[in-house]
């Protein structure tokens, strides 16, 4: 009998899920990393091998919310970076994490920051 830990599971998610989804320079990828503290995520040309913009939770503005709130924010930021650089719609890569709680609350903030995912 094996023992398959919570990370493997999460890694055989990731995995999965980043066989079916590609980021091009005209829709690129969100990657998602979420921590016990945090959240982080960059948008990924995939195509050119390029991040094109990131968000992180250490930043100043963000540092000091609750969870939830710094996700929706983080994702508002993500998506305000992204129009700067003229990207209207992009892919959303969850990193094998369940599309609920501060995952889901950043892909709101992301939609609310203007852009289709």
């Amino acid at each position: 009998m094996s023992v398959v830990t919570k990370p493997a599971r999460r890694l055989k998610r990731r995995r999965r899920v980043r066989a079916k989804i590609t980021g091009s320079d005209v829709r690129p990828r969100i990657s998602v990393f979420r921590s016990n503290k945090g959240i982080s995520a960059q948008l990924v040309d995939d195509v050119a091998g390029v991040t094109l913009a990131s968000v992180q939770w250490t930043e100043d503005a963000l540092r000091t919310l609750p969870k939830m709130e710094q996700a929706t924010e983080a994702g508002k930021v993500l998506a305000d970076r992204a129009k700067a650089k003229g990207i209207e719609s992009a892919v959303f890569d969850r990193g094998g994490y369940q599309y609920h709680g501060r995952v889901k609350a950043f892909a709101e903030g992301v939609r609310e920051g203007g852009l289709t995912v």
